[in-house]
């Protein structure tokens, strides 16, 4: 569901752009051959988007809990999943995940550059020093490290739309990130998991889940995240080939 609404966003995008020129200079080679088809493509894109944006996300609750981050959080509305197969053993790969880098990862900081709007801002996942791990980076910024395994799985946790004035010092501690229920409020959390795959191999896979605390968060939330979702699933691909990459040498 989500997904088709990304592409609808970016349909819509496209369509309101290419409407747009045609305003100006009808683009003939497109079937856009007078300036009123023109603004008939460019208020259908800009009617996509809108559509995509209001669509309402549906709930999703586990039926059983397989993972940490399923007893962390068992239900959600807005989700994406990745995995890879990494020809190493499970501690090696876990070394790999805690030690993988921001520079490591391919077109990571050009995809953060862009979700920043170019803004320096303060250290944080989103603008993370060169040198230093990127989950240490997360955890010690605007993440929470919800729950640790060795060698099979880590959760982390942070608050992604909240009320104006809303202050970092007023995010939930980790115990209580579970029971947070505060209206207005989306929280995400984000997992890494290992699992055994024989023949030598470790299947790792990262989940990323958002949680709408009320039907405002929710409808503020979607806009946000069906735009970023293309970059956000590149850089969730990126960063398990760059650990697979750290953990095979």
């Amino acid at each position: 569901m989500e997904i088709f609404c990304s592409i609808a966003v970016y349909a819509g995008f496209l369509a309101a752009f290419l409407g747009f020129v045609s305003i100006l200079w009808p683009l003939k080679w497109l079937g856009i051959a007078t300036r009123r088809r023109g603004a008939i493509v460019f208020v259908c894109g800009v009617a996509a988007v809108l559509i995509a944006f209001i669509m309402p996300a549906q709930e999703t609750r586990i039926a059983a809990i397989e993972s940490r981050l399923d007893g962390i959080m068992p239900a959600y509305q807005f989700q994406e999943f990745h995995s890879i197969r990494v020809h190493a053993s499970r501690a090696k790969v876990f070394q790999a995940l805690k030690e993988v880098r921001a520079g490591e990862i391919f077109l990571f900081r050009t995809l953060t550059t862009i979700r920043r709007f170019g803004r320096p801002g303060p250290e944080s996942i989103l603008n993370a020093p060169e040198q230093m791990p990127l989950l240490e980076v997360a955890t010690r910024t605007t993440f929470l490290l919800l729950a640790e395994d060795a060698d099979r799985e880590i959760v982390i946790g942070t608050l992604v739309a909240a009320p104006l004035g809303w202050r970092l010092r007023d995010r939930p501690t980790p115990d209580a990130f579970r029971e947070f229920r505060t209206p207005g409020y989306a929280l995400a959390t984000m997992n890494f998991r290992l699992e055994d795959a024989g023949a030598g191999e470790t299947l790792l896979t990262t989940e990323t889940r958002v949680y709408a605390t009320d039907a405002s968060a929710r409808r503020r939330f979607a806009p946000y995240w069906r735009t970023i979702y293309p970059g956000s699933a590149l850089i969730r691909v990126m960063w398990l080939r760059a650990v697979r990459h750290r953990a095979e040498l």
